[in-house]
């Protein structure tokens, strides 16, 4: 107890987690006139101040439309625009620019594949392959792909401590296996995958994969050279950015053989009324006016992350979660947690006998403790583990034990008030 008594306190210490905390505007808000104890960040993150004064700065300052204008508030705009880009591409290691696409958050990226690659390479009975912990938005997408051309949706079934089972994935590749579309980390679980693992063994036969990296964007270091990922997406607003804003990575050899999502302004490069020339990429999959303000914000983001210790920070959230997970399964008889995984980030989706999630969650809200309940978009997971919903704390990058201390105290009131 003592060593981990010490290295809590070198860790807040080095990283002055009290800074980062302040840098968060909205951690200051009172509700129910209690100080807000934010667990929702597998939802969406709460922004930092240098993000809130660049959004604000934009329309102040810049407000204008990109690529198009010769005066100096276009250029201007297009300058910040293609500088996040930039910023995207040496955050996850990619190797060349085109092969950054801006998209309105990780659901419109799959989307974009589930579209695009889908005209281009599946065909009636060929294979797609997820996992059964996949968010809705990796679900939904590939099952209309494969209503329209014929294929089919395989499933890799987990265990019941919410891994996957890697010898049942292996099995289910096949040479009728177009695509491998699978979660970096669960976002009601909290399991994280072996996604690097999983590209090797799809790459031994020539399966391309795209990992949903919604929630792993914010709580690993992700570099899609070492994962060899052939597509790899996420929302801004996971990473402390703005809403509305999001990236797809894919490979430049994929992408050029890819068809357009969507027709408009800025992905041609010649219109006739006979045909279109599309646009070189990235901009062939970048159709209309973007979220400008939304690219500039998330580049701010990344900015405010590579200036923090990253490498500790990510040590100082799995510290907090195995205390988390510790606290909870040791305070509460009526308790269990759902996914159980040997590698798994800060997300606890927990349920109490007798007392429905959406219950815990009101009775929390009104001591400032905000979690998520429901199935979280992810009905399967709940069918799987035979439950409605769960209720589910979520930690990001300024949570602290003493607030883990505190909902394990207010759970103890759940229970006061079902007796």
């Amino acid at each position: 107890m003592r060593r981990a008594t010490e290295s809590k306190d070198i860790m807040e210490t080095t990283l002055n987690i009290k800074k980062i905390r302040e840098d968060f505007p909205i951690l200051q808000t009172l509700v129910h006139n209690k100080p807000l104890v934010y667990f929702d960040n597998a939802a969406t993150t709460h922004k930092p101040k240098a993000v809130i004064d660049k959004v604000a700065e934009y329309y102040l300052e810049t407000n204008s439309n990109i690529h198009r204008g010769v005066h100096l508030l276009s250029q201007k705009a297009t300058s910040e625009y293609e500088a996040a880009r930039e910023k995207v591409l040496k955050f996850i290691n990619a190797k060349k620019l085109s092969e950054i696409i801006f998209t309105k958050g990780t659901t419109d990226s799959i989307n974009l594949v589930a579209s695009s690659f889908g005209r281009a390479f599946i065909k009636e009975g060929d294979e797609i392959l997820i996992s059964y912990m996949e968010h809705h938005s990796n679900i939904v997408p590939w099952q209309i792909l494969c209503e329209t051309t014929g294929a089919k949706l395989k499933v890799i079934p987990i265990n019941d401590d919410g891994e996957l089972i890697m010898e049942e994935y292996e099995k289910l590749l096949s040479p009728r296996t177009k695509l491998v579309s699978i979660v970096h980390i669960s976002n009601s679980l909290g399991t994280i995958n072996p996604v690097k693992k999983i590209a090797e063994i799809a790459h031994e036969k020539d399966i391309p994969v795209l990992i949903d990296g919604a929630q792993g964007i914010q709580h690993s270091k992700v570099d899609v050279q070492d994962l060899d990922c052939d597509f790899y997406v996420f929302s801004g607003h996971k990473l402390y950015g703005p809403t509305g804003v999001g990236v797809l990575y894919g490979k430049q050899r994929l992408l050029e053989q890819m068809p357009p999502y969507q027709g408009g302004g800025d992905m041609i490069s010649k219109v006739t009324f006979e045909k279109t020339k599309y646009n070189t990429l990235p901009y062939k999959f970048e159709a209309g006016t973007p979220n400008i303000v939304g690219v500039i914000g998330l580049g701010t983001a990344i900015d405010y992350m590579n200036g923090l210790d990253t490498e500790n920070l990510f040590n100082y959230e799995h510290e907090l979660s195995e205390y988390a997970h510790e606290k909870f399964r040791n305070s509460f008889p009526g308790l269990t947690i759902i996914g159980n995984a040997k590698e798994k980030t800060g997300i606890i989706s927990f349920i109490l006998e007798g007392i429905h999630p959406h219950d815990i969650g009101t009775i929390l809200d009104f001591e400032g403790i905000a979690i998520r309940t429901g199935h979280h978009c992810t009905q399967p997971v709940m069918d799987r583990f035979g439950v409605p919903a769960t209720a589910r704390l979520s930690l990001g990058i300024y949570n602290t034990r003493e607030e883990i201390d505190y909902a394990v105290n207010s759970i103890k009131k759940v229970y006061e008030v079902f007796g």
